[in-house]
């Protein structure tokens, strides 16, 4: 397909001669072949001109849920990439939440094939133990060469730290990386929700911030101890962004994300008891969200996620307790974020984080494949249902108001828009 961009505004700080400049873009066969101020339409070309069009390098998601395989009835792997295109996202990192969970290389190359041929590209992450079961380590090195970029048993926290020693040790011999899951199940006990005056007023259960940080702190001793990579997901605490940037000034490969609701929403959310402002982290406190929004600022916390995770409304139309865990993400996130950081520093957020997984970056240059996301910083709207491209409806960000509507994106020579 052959593309013209007409006047798009460039946002890409990794090139000063192009950032925030006008231009016109000219795509062919799926590469950039020219940038000029003004580029004549050709025959059979496909011409878009909005009116405060911005283009980017495109977005990377480092992680995200689709269901299938298992509970399709959540997201399918095809409506869950669609929904990351029209998204703005060009790369997705996929959490191994399925049934089976991949910790072997059969599930792995299954999952590569049913992300193949789509707009988005889809990276699977490997189960760190057989079952997510946290007693004994899967096949890293298979999967690391069927494509696995990580392992992970999502959102499980590993109780066994020797486990964690000897993954550590074992996956240096091919530059894997690691993820532990920041929360000690003995101090969370049974609760549900962030420790706290709200939590006490609520009469719900707790989890201290204490469950999250002890574990990040026993974690970066092993580092320390074992050397490796190791990546915490999701941090949501202010003393957690503490520890880890003290372990980084002390040399330790740790990195670590957090997601865009722990950016936005605090526990007073929780008011209503609506299941959809349920999530593992808990929201936290406004403590708390300053502490993310500087770690953020300053690159302690490497990239934020949307933490993607559909879930079927028998599932969160319960009573709270009972309710499962999770928010979808994709559709809100760039709204979300530009609101909070503004559009250059978003698409700076949204473009990290492909380092760590020796994902290749994209340009916005003459000669490179187009991997673009396009949108419009300044446009304020509600959101609503009719936003949500998603199967599952379980958004924590229905009825806030969000600045930056997204039109989508072009890569692997397919445009969604």
């Amino acid at each position: 397909m052959n593309i013209l961009l007409k006047s798009v505004k460039i946002l890409d700080p990794s090139n000063p001669g192009l950032h925030t400049k006008k231009r016109d873009i000219l795509i062919k066969d799926g590469k950039i072949e020219k940038i000029a101020v003004k580029i004549d339409a050709e025959n059979k070309i496909t011409t878009i001109a909005k009116r405060n069009l911005h283009v980017s390098p495109g977005w990377f998601d480092g992680a995200v849920n689709f269901g299938e395989p298992g509970f399709e009835e959540r997201e399918t792997i095809a409506n869950g990439l669609s929904t990351a295109a029209k998204s703005g996202f060009t790369d997705v990192v996929l959490n191994t939440g399925t049934n089976p969970v991949p910790d072997g290389s059969p599930d792995i190359a299954f999952l590569k094939n049913a992300g193949k041929g789509r707009a988005t590209n889809l990276h699977p992450l490997g189960s760190l133990t057989v079952k997510s079961e946290g007693r004994d380590l899967a096949e890293l090195y298979d999967m690391k060469n069927a494509g696995a970029i990580g392992f992970y048993d999502f959102k499980k926290p590993l109780s066994n730290g020797n486990l964690l020693k000897i993954a550590l040790q074992y996956v240096q011999g091919f530059d894997g990386l690691v993820y532990s899951f920041p929360l000690d199940t003995q101090i969370a006990g049974k609760g549900n929700v962030n420790e706290g005056e709200v939590s006490t007023k609520l009469g719900l259960k707790g989890i201290p911030s204490l469950a999250e940080e002890l574990q990040i702190v026993r974690d970066l001793f092993i580092l320390e101890y074992t050397g490796g990579r190791l990546h915490i997901p999701t941090i949501s605490t202010a003393n957690s962004v503490k520890l880890i940037s003290d372990a980084k000034r002390k040399g330790l490969n740790v990195s670590c994300s957090t997601a865009v609701h722990n950016l936005w929403h605090t526990d007073d959310t929780l008011k209503d008891f609506d299941s959809d402002y349920k999530t593992t982290p808990p929201l936290r406190n406004e403590k708390d969200i300053r502490a993310l929004i500087k770690g953020v600022k300053d690159g302690t916390i490497d990239f934020v996620v949307t933490d993607h995770m559909p879930m079927n409304i028998e599932r969160k139309k319960v009573e709270f307790d009972h309710a499962a865990y999770g928010t979808i993400g994709l559709e809100s996130a760039f709204g979300a974020l530009n609101s909070i950081f503004g559009a250059e520093a978003t698409v700076d957020i949204l473009t990290r984080g492909r380092e760590y997984y020796a994902l290749e970056k994209p340009e916005i240059k003459e000669g490179a494949m187009a991997s673009i996301s396009l949108f419009d910083p300044d446009e304020t709207y509600i959101f609503a249902q009719e936003h949500i491209n998603s199967t599952s409806k379980n958004s924590i960000f229905l009825n806030s108001e969000l600045k930056g509507k997204v039109y989508g994106i072009i890569n692997n020579g397919q445009l969604i828009f």
